[in-house]
C-alpha cells in the first residue's frame, strides 16, 4: 500500500511560472523492495501530477531516508521531468516495395567450392638429387597431389596424367622431368647422363 514519506511545506515555481508543492510517497513492491516516486499539486489549479520511479531503497527506513534527504533543486527538477514526460517516437512507416525478394547469396556457395590440391614438391628440384629420391618422395603422395605436380608443372602432355595409381602417376613424372631435363642439357650441348645407377632402361 503507497503512503506519503515526506510532504514538503514550501511551494515553488515551476518552469512556466506555477507554484506546486511537493510530497514524497513509496510503496512496497512484489518484490520485496521499496519504489518511491513524487506527486506535485498545483497550488493555484488543484491538479495533481506524479514524476516516475525516482529510487528504490531495501527497506521503509531506506525510503525515508532518501525522501528527507530531498533538495529543493532535486524537486524542481522532478517537477520538470513529470511535466515534460519522454516522448516516444513512433517507428517511420515505409510505403516502397524492397527492389529485392531477399537478400544477396554468399560470394561463392559452400557446396560449389572445389580446391584444387596444390603442388606439394618441385619434381625438377628433387629430380636434381636423382630419380631414386624423386621417386620416392612422388610415391608417398596421393593420386590428386601428383595431378596437382602434373598441372603445376605442365607436364600433361601425354595419357599418363589420366592415370588412377599413384604408382603409374609417379612413374609418369619421372619420365616427363627426365625428358624435360634431357632436352634442355642437350640444348645446351650438355651430354645428358643418368641421374641415378638404378635408373630404369629406355
Amino acid at each position: 500500500m503507497a503512503e506519503v514519506l515526506v510532504e514538503f511545506d514550501a511551494a515553488f515555481r515551476g518552469p512556466h511560472g506555477d507554484r506546486y508543492t511537493a510530497r514524497a510517497c513509496a510503496r512496497l513492491g512484489d518484490d520485496g523492495l521499496w519504489e518511491g516516486w513524487l506527486e506535485f499539486t498545483n497550488v493555484d489549479a488543484g491538479a495533481v501530477i506524479r514524476s516516475g520511479r525516482e529510487t528504490t531503497q531495501p527497506s521503509r527506513a531506506d525510503a525515508m531516508y532518501w525522501a528527507t534527504g530531498l533538495s529543493r533543486v532535486y524537486l524542481e527538477g522532478a517537477l520538470d521531468r513529470a511535466l515534460r514526460p519522454p516522448r516516444r517516437s513512433a517507428p517511420t512507416t515505409v510505403h516502397v516495395e524492397p527492389v529485392f525478394n531477399g537478400p544477396a547469396p554468399p560470394a561463392v556457395e559452400p557446396a560449389d567450392v572445389v580446391v584444387a590440391p596444390r603442388p606439394v614438391l618441385d619434381p625438377f628440384e628433387v629430380y636434381a638429387q636423382g630419380e631414386r629420391v624423386l621417386r620416392r618422395e612422388l610415391m608417398a603422395l596421393s593420386p590428386d597431389h601428383l595431378r596437382a605436380i602434373i598441372r603445376a608443372y605442365g607436364l600433361n602432355g601425354g595419357a599418363g596424367a589420366r592415370a588412377l595409381t599413384t604408382e603409374v602417376l609417379a612413374e609418369y613424372v619421372v619420365a616427363e622431368v627426365r625428358a624435360r631435363v634431357d632436352a634442355l642439357q642437350a640444348e645446351a650441348g650438355v651430354t645428358s647422363a643418368s641421374q641415378d645407377a638404378d635408373s630404369p632402361s629406355r
